[in-house]
């Protein structure tokens, strides 16, 4: 095996709650090795003799499970940031490491399953000893291993659009906020399609918290709600609720499925003669990655809301997807999630370069204070984290998917909009504020006044 796989070495390790023992495998080259076992951890960029020794990173994404449709690419993203960073490429060209020091991921597969999401975050800690982690997709992972960072005073990088209601100095969110994707879409909606909204999502706390914001803005813009259904993750079956549909006769679906559900739905609602110039579907969870998995024709004339879309034009977008393409298959395609995972990772390197550079040791302490305010030229543009509330200023873009499989952008905010964690149409003048980068109290201010929208000016 050794022969085989280069630098590949295995250790065996056991793990509670997970059957059998576990074959961990580290590899050198990531972007050729197979999905890990469930719970699999995979170090690798270890430093060579006489180097110093390397960065320890947690990565924490499923390559197995219901979810894996979208959160390999994610896992892929962050690959391919980590090996820039190391070898002094794309964003990082000119440098190499961290001040000389190699980043060295270790890597685990929770397998779409919430309690190993907790598990592996405790053995990414306490017995990996990694500095921060990079991981998670939905809101019940997150949920799931938020306690524990937060009870270790640990950083956890999230990368994905979320409900909000949320305020821990533990984390570190660049995905939308509500504001950054909720707020514009509903409108947009309204304008476009009608004011009877349909809401549909897979039952759990992301899609339900989600459609409650979005039915909240579409009363409030004088829409109905006309049907709100949820099926359980990894459903694949949707003639009831689709029959729901046409009985409701809305004038758009708000889609909130996740990972295998959405291919399914979308094929079984123009199977049943439903289509996108009849009723449109508006998505939040629905990238380029689930519409390649399904095939353009499904998806074609329906519309998404996301920061990123792979038809983004700028030139770090245009240099992103050609990287990324060259390391993983002209095949692949760039979505909004694994745009968010691989600015974390660069949010991340730069707050350690900023520490290695004031010779500060990478503790949570450190580390969250050199991550807040930074600014990193992204694919969808210039983006920054919010020092009050560790969230990110993005942009806000809705697409309309095209024949080829990628979006027509038909709308798109000016520059990165200030993020805010509750939703305004819920918790009117409620807003969250560190006040101090090591405060872990309640950061949750109530102002009592509207929260006017805010833009990044560019320095």
């Amino acid at each position: 095996m050794a022969n085989q796989f280069g630098r590949r070495r295995f250790i065996i390790l056991g793990g509670a709650g997970v059957a059998g023992t576990l074959l961990l495998k580290a590899c050198s080259n990531p972007a050729s090795t197979p999905s890990a076992s469930p719970g699999a951890a995979s170090p690798n960029a270890a430093p060579g003799a006489g180097a110093q020794p390397g960065i320890k990173v947690g990565v924490m994404y499923s390559t197995t499970g219901s979810i894996a449709i979208v959160e390999k690419s994610l896992q892929d993203a962050t690959f391919l940031a980590i090996d820039q960073i190391n070898e002094g490429t794309g964003p990082w060209a000119g440098k190499k490491g961290i001040n000389g020091q190699m980043l060295e991921k270790v890597v685990v597969n929770p397998d779409s399953n919430w309690d190993l999401y907790n598990q592996m975050s405790k053995r990414l800690i306490d017995e990996d000893k990694v500095v921060c982690v990079l991981g998670c997709y939905t809101s019940a992972s997150r949920k799931s291993v938020l306690p524990v960072f937060e009870e270790k005073d640990r950083l956890l990088y999230y990368p994905v659009y979320y409900e909000g209601n949320e305020c821990s100095s533990n984390v570190f969110y660049t995905g939308a906020a509500p504001n950054q994707q909720i707020t514009d879409s509903i409108p947009y909606c309204i304008k476009n399609f009608g004011k009877k909204g349909f809401f549909i999502g897979s039952d759990y706390i992301y899609p339900k918290e989600s459609n409650r914001i979005a039915k909240a803005e579409l009363v409030n813009g004088g829409g109905t709600v006309v049907g709100d259904e949820y099926a359980a993750l990894g459903t694949t079956e949707f003639i009831t609720i689709i029959n729901k549909i046409k009985q409701a006769q809305p004038n758009f679906i708000l889609s909130n499925l996740v990972g295998d559900s959405i291919p399914a739905f979308y094929k079984q609602l123009k199977d049943a003669g439903i289509t996108s110039k009849q009723i449109p579907i508006m998505a939040f969870p629905t990238t380029e990655e689930e519409i390649q998995a399904m095939g353009p024709e499904f998806a074609e004339g329906h519309f998404s809301s996301f920061n990123y879309f792979q038809t983004v034009d700028t030139p770090e977008n245009k240099a992103f997807v050609e990287q990324f393409k060259a390391k993983f298959g002209n095949e692949r395609v760039t979505n909004g999630v694994m745009e968010a995972a691989y600015i974390q990772t660069f949010f991340m390197a730069q707050a350690m370069e900023k520490c290695a550079q004031a010779k500060q040791e990478f503790t949570t302490s450190n580390l969250r204070e050199a991550t807040r305010g930074q600014m990193f030229n992204a694919p969808q543009g210039t983006v920054k984290s919010d020092p009050d509330n560790y969230h990110t200023y993005l942009y806000s873009r809705i697409g309309k998917w095209k024949a080829d499989g990628q979006a027509e952008i038909v709308f798109s905010t000016k520059a990165a909009v200030k993020p805010i964690p509750w939703s305004q149409a819920l918790y009117k003048g409620r807003i969250c504020v560190h006040k101090t980068p090591d405060e872990r109290g309640n950061s949750i201010v109530e102002t009592k006044k509207p929260i006017p929208v805010a833009f990044l000016d560019k320095p």
